[in-house]
């Protein structure tokens, strides 16, 4: 194992260590709090397209969900410039779905590695946003 000798690399290695750690910590703790919500208010959903919410994956961390019905929000997909945007435009009730309330009209920029390429079956864009609108996953409808 290469062992550091000086004071200066001691540091620089404790540094990088530290940093590594808190790099993990950061990515486990995002991901464990995206975790999907089934309260019962999906009972009457078609089970195809429930069944689709839960195998949606993270372009950009494929082994972790972008959560489910609960998380997500209907929005209208447009493009400016090459940027994807997605205008909330959902009416469902926020305090059944136990979720934060984002306002129609809302403009979310859709960061490029978060636009998961599966089929839409939902017929309409959907985003899912965590409680403080980081975007989880973007699932559009013209295959962004």
């Amino acid at each position: 194992m290469l062992r550091p000798n000086s004071r200066h690399e001691r540091q620089l290695f404790w540094q990088i260590i530290f940093g590594a750690i808190a790099t993990l910590a950061f990515i486990l703790v995002g991901i464990s709090s995206c975790s999907a919500r089934d309260l019962g208010q999906w009972g009457n959903a078609d089970p195809e397209v429930s069944q689709w919410y839960r195998s949606l994956k993270m372009p950009d961390l494929p082994n972790a969900s972008c959560c489910g019905e609960a998380d997500s929000y209907w929005c209208i997909e447009k493009s400016k410039g090459g940027q994807v945007l997605c205008v909330i435009d959902d009416d469902r009730d926020n305090l059944a779905l136990r979720r934060t309330p984002v306002a129609n009209g809302t403009i979310i920029e859709i960061p490029p590695h978060k636009i998961n390429k599966d089929p839409n079956l939902a017929g309409h864009a959907i985003v899912f946003l965590s409680s403080g609108g980081a975007v989880y996953c973007f699932i559009g409808i013209s295959g962004s």
